[in-house]
């Protein structure tokens, strides 16, 4: 074949490809621009299912019911109830599986929804596991729901009907809705793994058992820091190990503002179990007086009830660093009257 041939050849299969196929390959294209976007939306619009949550979440479920004591198949029934399998808008967009709302002094992510009332304010996670946690926390801190953690863990049917009881729903029928699903979803049967979960799962809590629901919940935070309110100050209870700077940086403070709201210097040390405030503690208590015990200071006691040390010296008109005797009744709201 000549030169002449083979560039003739060349300009004819150019002309096929991009004349004669051209427009049939720009339905193909165009199709395709068509179809793409709508497959993707139909994958946004595609709900997940009972089952599909269920198989999710379970593993979840049983760690929380180690930690926390709340039966598993409660805990899955009140998610698929109220993030409606998953698929609320709350669910998707905020990781936020049981309602909960933002309440006073909540300073993370949220975003408003028409629940009760128009544009509430709910809590958004990072997780849906931090949310999960988050429920555990809110029922196993709230005194009114204390009555439920002497039931037996297998005993959903008393837990349904006192969460009803306690006012965890306005909804008449809520306590038969779990029952029904847990039934129809045979979800009771992870509660019967409690105790070998309890053997390979548990770990040390960190409030003292003293102190289990003696004060408000307020949420979970950073590295699963259980944080509580008292006198409507946050606080939580110290971790082995914990210094100013492990506390600072869970929950982005800085270090002089851990020793500061603490009464302490930073040359203090922080021990296990004690009480850590979060954000400057008040100029007096929620209840009037005080009644010394043995060995008991003047900081204790301000840490006990979430009032400054500066304040509670000042209000029983005592020298700064002196420390009270057993007996004493120290006054927390007003102040001393002189004689």
């Amino acid at each position: 074949m000549d030169a002449t041939s083979s560039n003739r050849n060349m300009k004819l299969q150019r002309k096929g490809l991009f004349g004669g196929k051209m427009p049939a390959l720009w339905q193909v294209l165009l199709l395709l621009m068509l179809v793409v976007p709508l497959m993707a939306l139909m994958a946004q619009n595609v709900k997940m299912t009972r089952a599909q949550y269920v198989a999710m979440y379970k593993d979840i479920a049983v760690r929380e019911m180690v930690d926390f004591k709340i039966p598993a198949s409660i805990t899955l029934a009140q998610g698929i109830i109220e993030s409606g399998n998953g698929n609320s808008r709350l669910a998707r967009e905020g990781n936020n599986h049981f309602g909960i709302k933002c309440h006073q002094g909540w300073e993370g992510k949220s975003m408003l929804l028409t629940d009760d009332a128009p544009d509430e304010c709910f809590r958004v996670y990072a997780s849906a596991e931090e949310s999960y946690k988050d429920h555990s926390f809110f029922l196993s801190q709230r005194s009114r729901y204390a009555f439920l953690f002497e039931l037996s863990i297998t005993d959903y049917k008393g837990w349904a009907h006192g969460l009803k009881k306690a006012g965890y729903a306005t909804n008449p029928k809520y306590a038969d809705m779990l029952i029904t699903i847990i039934e129809e979803m045979e979800l009771y049967k992870y509660d019967l793994l409690y105790n070998d979960a309890l053997a390979r799962q548990k770990r040390p809590d960190e409030i003292p058992e003293a102190d289990q629901r003696k004060y408000e919940a307020f949420g979970v935070g950073k590295n699963d820091r259980k944080v509580l309110t008292n006198n409507e100050r946050r606080f939580i209870f110290a971790r082995k190990g914990d210094d100013f700077y492990k506390i600072a940086n869970d929950f982005n403070i800085y270090n002089y503002q851990v020793w500061k709201y603490n009464d302490l210097t930073k040359n203090d040390k922080i021990k296990e179990g004690d009480m850590v405030y979060l954000q400057r503690k008040k100029s007096k208590a929620n209840t009037p007086y005080h009644f010394v015990k043995k060995g008991e200071t003047m900081r204790g006691i301000s840490q006990l009830y979430g009032m400054r040390l500066k304040q509670l010296y000042r209000k029983n008109r005592m020298e700064p660093g002196t420390q009270p005797h057993a007996g004493q009744m120290l006054w927390l709201q007003d102040k001393k009257p002189r004689k």
